[in-house]
């Protein structure tokens, strides 16, 4: 169908309560608050995200541990897939 676009794009409504005074400041000014809100939303996604992945990273250097005295990895590798 023309003119249809995917579900990922398609809008959803939401609300939000505010005090009365802050949205009598809202409407006073010329801004669109739902493209500010949805980027502002967007905005913290990505950091929320970004900050997952970096926790996820420290708690893994955390956790790793240094191999024993003349490791060799490739060794014990090549053990593996002869194994199978």
């Amino acid at each position: 169908m023309a003119g249809r676009t995917p579900s990922s794009d398609r809008m959803t409504r939401t609300s939000i309560s505010l005090p009365e005074n802050l949205k009598r400041e809202m409407e006073a000014a010329e801004v669109n608050w739902s493209a500010y809100l949805r980027d502002a939303i967007s905005e913290r996604l990505k950091w929320e995200t970004e900050r997952n992945v970096a926790e996820a990273v420290l708690l893994n250097e955390k956790l790793r541990r240094k191999a024993p005295k003349g490791w060799d990895s490739t060794r014990a590798v090549r053990e593996w897939r002869d194994r199978r």
